[in-house]
């Protein structure tokens, strides 16, 4: 039905959208602290994550890496094009390019660019060879725009 709004179908109140916030920020919050956060108890607070858990609202957990330390200085977002011909391909196109390690994350866009890819190597050369190597060599891409991303701010 276009132009109508979904109902949800999973119930979230004040204090499900002050538990998320702050797992947002913190996922390795105790528990019993973030409960004093939220202001429930404990017992409460670990039933409604796992609420939200069950719900699918909570799809998991993960790690924020410091990729500088590991020797990643570049990082960049690289607009995609499509071939008319692999429109088809679209889909498995963006999943090949996930797979790929210095593929941090992919967009499929419903306009121009088709997608959008963001990589971090280890440097300008490096992102020069990620593009001519998995962008540039495949047919199923007509054109590519790479920007350098100086700064991420959350």
């Amino acid at each position: 039905m276009q132009g109508e709004a979904v109902p949800n179908p999973v119930r979230v109140d004040a204090t499900d959208l002050a538990i998320l916030s702050e797992l947002s920020q913190d996922a390795r919050i105790p528990n019993n602290i973030l409960a004093a956060k939220v202001g429930v108890a404990p017992s409460t607070c670990l039933g409604r994550v796992k609420a939200l858990s069950s719900a699918g609202i909570i799809t998991g957990y993960h790690a924020a890496i410091n990729e500088k330390l590991l020797g990643v200085t570049v990082n960049a977002m690289i607009s995609v094009l499509v071939s008319p011909s692999a429109r088809d391909r679209l889909l498995s196109s963006a999943k090949s390019l996930q797979r790929l390690p210095e593929v941090k994350e992919v967009f499929v866009l419903g306009g121009s660019p088709d997608l959008l890819v963001r990589v971090a190597t280890r440097s300008i050369d490096d992102l020069r060879t990620f593009v001519a190597t998995h962008l540039g060599s495949n047919r199923a891409f007509s054109s590519t725009q790479t920007v350098i991303i100086f700064e991420h701010l959350r």
